[in-house]
């Protein structure tokens, strides 16, 4: 008799961790509106308007937070704000949703270039390089960022004399 209480505890336990599984959604059920959205913040940052494509893409990710295209067009936009923290965390959160995404990656070592960490952003060029074992064009993209080196974080401000 005392097996029958440890079975149902097992089969609760196991139902209970696999619900939240059937809730999620795969990437080819990411709402339409989102991105519909999330293209057109694509065509604004083509266009120049960092600020008009920054809020779409926020609206395409209140609409659906899945959508890691979103959060990685989203860190583009922080980069060319020179936000690269913001850069950074954009593509930790589309890296939570596919730990493997070239772009997301790609971005995101870039990201690092910007802020003097050569060595972690060197770390993502590896990673790349793995995922993309034929080569894919985000692999000389970060390799490109590593060679040039830091652009802002080298930029001296100009000195200006103290004022008594």
């Amino acid at each position: 008799m005392p097996v029958l209480p440890r079975v149902l505890i097992v089969g609760l336990a196991s139902v209970a961790l696999a619900s939240p599984v059937l809730g999620q959604k795969s990437d080819d059920q990411i709402s339409p509106k989102s991105v519909q959205l999330q293209r057109q913040g694509q065509a604004l940052y083509s266009a120049g308007k960092f600020e008009a494509a920054e809020d779409v893409l926020e609206t395409a990710l209140a609409v659906d937070p899945r959508n890691r295209w979103a959060f990685t067009d989203l860190a583009r936009v922080a980069e060319r704000q020179h936000l690269y923290g913001k850069a950074i965390r954009m593509t930790n959160k589309a890296l939570q949703l596919e730990p493997n995404d070239p772009d997301a990656i790609a971005v995101q070592g870039e990201a690092m270039v910007e802020l003097g960490a050569t060595a972690r952003a060197q770390q993502n060029l590896q990673k790349l390089q793995s995922i993309c074992a034929k080569g894919c064009p985000q692999v000389a993209q970060l390799s490109a960022a590593i060679t040039r080196g830091p652009t802002v974080a080298a930029a001296k401000t100009p000195e200006v004399p103290k004022k008594d």
